[in-house]
């Protein structure tokens, strides 16, 4: 059994779309299916079929996050003491060593992963390479466009 690691809020996020899906979007469909079969004949009825095509999706998701919220290992970083290094969780600022280039990253599940908010995956190549590794090290990333050296310049628990 696959277990998935993510963080705390992670874990909320994944709770609070599973309660809107089972609480606001299931019933919904549940009507728009009941207003369409009353519309008459059901092979012709393309609001019927939208709306049971709908339900389907919405149905798969809830049972994919029941599945990943069973085997989710929740991991909250504030309570592990600090010690410099990278773990998963963890907020870590790089610095590419030829441009002096900064970015910031939190390594988080790869449900929870979004570029565009900072978020890598833990299975990212960033984050593999960076795991275990200390404040001060100097990292090897293996990137389509070639190897990029990076220097992790701060790691935070937050």
């Amino acid at each position: 059994m696959t277990k998935y690691p993510m963080t705390v809020q992670g874990a909320k996020a994944l709770e609070e779309e599973h309660a809107h899906l089972t609480k606001v979007i299931r019933p919904k469909l549940s009507q728009d299916i009941g207003t369409a079969r009353e519309l008459g004949d059901l092979k012709e009825n393309a609001e019927y079929h939208a709306a049971r095509e709908q339900q389907g999706m919405v149905e798969a998701r809830i049972r994919d996050i029941e599945g990943r919220m069973q085997n989710a290992v929740v991991i909250d970083v504030t309570t592990i003491p600090h010690t410099g290094k990278v773990i998963f969780g963890t907020t870590v600022e790089i610095a590419n060593v030829e441009t002096d280039e900064s970015v910031t990253y939190q390594i988080v599940g790869e449900d929870e992963a979004d570029i565009k908010l900072g978020k890598i995956s833990v299975g990212s190549p960033i984050a593999r390479a960076l795991i275990a590794k200390e404040e001060g090290d100097v990292v090897t990333v293996k990137t389509p466009s070639g190897v990029i050296e990076y220097e992790i310049v701060e790691v935070r628990h937050i």
